[in-house]
């Protein structure tokens, strides 16, 4: 059995993270803080990612500091942020709507 003692990665899974959770993604350095989800990108249209972060432990700085990424692009969960109640009823009810545009 290997036990990884020295490793900060949590279990990612499939529902959207909570805001203030911080990941690691491929080829994107600093680490990325998640302050949004279900986003629209710059330049309109259709296309709504699953998150907007910012720099951590820079934080947002400006507008040309947001990345749009989808869940998948996550590579490493650093830090899970507060899960509440409420923000498990909001993640269900994302869940939904998502769901009801597919």
């Amino acid at each position: 059995m290997t036990v990884r003692f020295n490793t900060t990665a949590l279990h990612i899974g499939e529902d959207l993270l909570p805001i203030g959770s911080v990941v690691r993604m491929e080829g994107v350095e600093p680490n990325i803080m998640i302050y949004g989800r279900k986003q629209s990108g710059i330049g309109g249209g259709d296309r709504v990612w699953d998150y907007v972060g910012c720099p951590y432990p820079q934080g947002h700085l400006s507008s040309d500091t947001n990345l749009f990424f989808d869940h998948e692009h996550i590579r490493e969960l650093i830090f899970k942020g507060l899960e509440t109640a409420g923000e498990i009823e909001l993640r269900k009810e994302l869940r939904r709507l998502t769901a009801e545009k597919n």
